[in-house]
């Protein structure tokens, strides 16, 4: 399954995920920190989405009440749903 997600109060545009028996297989990130969001695209490759989940809710971006890992994961939720 692929997920596209547009998050909100980030600097990211568009989150594309590709998901297949609950495991994240790529993430693609147009916009945001390039470097930041490459490393981690990788990490969660090969990740339950549950872990990735867990992992990334609630991370904050400075003075932000989100982030670009806070914004994959409700990305993720919506796999889930």
């Amino acid at each position: 399954m692929t997920i596209e997600y547009i998050p909100k109060g980030v600097c990211s545009r568009k989150m594309i995920i590709d998901v297949k028996d609950d495991v994240i297989q790529s993430v693609r990130v147009e916009g945001g920190c390039s470097g930041n969001l490459q490393g981690i695209s990788r990490l969660v490759e090969g990740m339950r989405v549950e872990e990735a989940i867990r992992r990334m809710e609630g991370i904050r971006c400075g003075w932000k009440d989100t982030s670009c890992p806070d914004q994959l994961a409700k990305a993720l939720k919506t796999y889930q749903a």
